[in-house]
């Protein structure tokens, strides 16, 4: 029988603000892999940061609300979340820039 913590999500988010040159990627890999939760983060040369999430809906859900708050120094101003296909690597890495 499933839970719905057994369920999982996978998500495209993207984040604007003071998101880049405040080592935001690496603060999102470093929540994600202890969180157990698979993807990839990258900047976007519109100065946003991209990333895909996928993992249980409450560890995506814990990893979305850590992103919203980053590093110290940087400015989540806004954030959109979209479905997307599973990630299709184990961990969770840093891409070059979109």
């Amino acid at each position: 029988m499933s839970t719905e913590d057994d369920e999982y999500t996978h998500l495209r988010v993207r984040v604007e603000g003071q998101v880049q040159g405040v080592g935001y990627r690496d603060f999102v890999v470093e929540m994600a892999t202890r969180m157990g939760v698979q993807g990839w983060v990258r900047n976007r040369s519109d100065g946003t940061v991209e990333a895909l999430v996928s993992g249980k809906n409450n560890d995506v859900e814990r990893l979305i609300g850590q992103m919203t708050l980053g590093p110290r120094g940087a400015r989540v101003a806004s954030y959109e979340l979209h479905r997307a296909e599973p990630a299709n690597q184990p961990g969770f890495n840093k891409r070059p820039t979109l």
